[in-house]
């Protein structure tokens, strides 16, 4: 199965083509401080180099797996309105995944860790977190549903993520760019988070492209929508007009 998958929850744009052979290219595009991400102008240039790099044609996709969130609103817009129009005008299936798990499974992948926070920042002050621990076929398993969170309630994430998993999976690893934000709450409550500059910070696309291969694809496009997991700022400025 060849499947396109990108994520476009963060300010990186992260594009992946999964081959027929299971093996992955990757490209992303990260912007650097003070620069705007490159999601609208980006995206689409990327996924049609890693198809050139290839020698697959867009007809060849069997498949568009995108990153459905939690993750900056303007990006989640981007990504999936992409994501729909490339299925509905390719005549593909289409998979959503969560960017949570996609950044979890990342991790998981390169280092092997078994109890594994997801933190991606949310804004306003707040991060959106998810807790994993590796199951027995390889996969994740969820233990602590995406929620956004203030800071100084990351910690219960994995508290309750322990309790509901039954065992001890400490120390755990936190890692997104919410992770880096918010190290020093973090690593009070005994979670590890790697340096800065670590790539297990990034949502992989392999991982997306791996999710979506394994997933159900929806039967009507329309299924696929942003998981804000909370309201769009937009919507909480007008209430004040």
């Amino acid at each position: 199965m060849i499947v396109l998958g990108f994520d476009t929850a963060t300010p990186s744009t992260t594009v992946g083509l999964r081959l027929d052979d299971a093996s992955t290219l990757e490209a992303r595009d990260d912007p650097g401080t003070g620069e705007r991400p490159g999601h609208a102008t980006r995206l689409l240039a990327m996924a049609a180099e890693l198809l050139a790099g290839a020698d697959v044609a867009w007809s060849a996709l069997d498949r568009v797996a995108v990153g459905l969130g939690p993750g900056t609103f303007t990006g989640l817009r981007v990504g999936i309105a992409t994501a729909r129009g490339l299925a509905q005008s390719l005549a593909v299936e289409l998979v959503g995944v969560s960017s949570l798990r996609a950044l979890a499974e990342g991790a998981a992948h390169s280092a092997g860790q078994r109890g594994l926070l997801a933190v991606i920042d949310a804004r306003r002050g707040e991060a959106f977190a998810a807790a994993y621990a590796a199951g027995g076929s390889g996969s994740l398993d969820e233990l602590c549903p995406a929620r956004a969170l203030a800071p100084e309630d990351l910690a219960s994430v994995a508290a309750q993520a322990v309790r509901r998993g039954g065992e001890q999976l400490a120390p755990w690893l936190a890692v997104g760019d919410g992770a880096i934000r918010f190290r020093g709450h973090l690593e009070l409550a005994g979670a590890a988070v790697p340096a800065d500059t670590s790539p297990l910070h990034f949502i992989s696309a392999r991982a997306v492209c791996e999710l979506g291969a394994r997933a159900p694809a929806v039967v009507s496009y329309e299924e696929i929508v942003p998981d804000y997991r909370r309201r769009p700022d937009a919507e909480i400025a007008l209430e004040g007009v």
